[in-house]
Parts: structure tokens; sequence; C-alpha cells
């Protein structure tokens, strides 16, 4: 799924509060930092900042983590 998803695509990812929604804001390529927290991204192993549709709070997760949800 890592080519499809682009900014605003609707996407849900597993926390330990439950299932959030959210849209993904950008695709990041390389090394950066969220909150204070480094995040390892690159080229070959990209990850996505998304945007919560409940608290409008940033995370970045790895493509594998994220499940389209409705029509983007």
């Amino acid at each position: 799924m890592a080519g499809s998803l682009k900014k605003g695509t609707e996407v849900s990812w597993k926390t330990s509060q439950g299932t959030t929604h959210g849209k993904v804001e950008k695709k990041l390529t390389s090394d950066t930092t969220i909150k204070g927290h480094k995040v390892s991204a690159s080229k070959d192993d990209p990850q996505y900042l998304v945007v919560s549709d409940k608290t409008g709070a940033k995370a970045a997760h790895k493509p594998g983590a994220l499940k389209r949800a409705g029509k983007s």
C-alpha cells in the first residue's frame, strides 16, 4: 500500500486506546523529529505523517501500520 497513500488519504491505525482515524499529511523520506521524537525514514523505508481526526495530534507511522479508511 505504500505507493497508494497520498496527502489527504483517510487512514486508520491501532493505538493503546483502540483504533484511531485520521488523514495522511505527508510522506516522510528522511529523518525528522516529531514532538521531540526522532523518526527514522528514508526513500527505501518511508513513514507517513498522519493527523488524528479526533485530537489533531501528529504522528509518524510505517506504511504497514496504516489501513485505508473510507474514500479518499
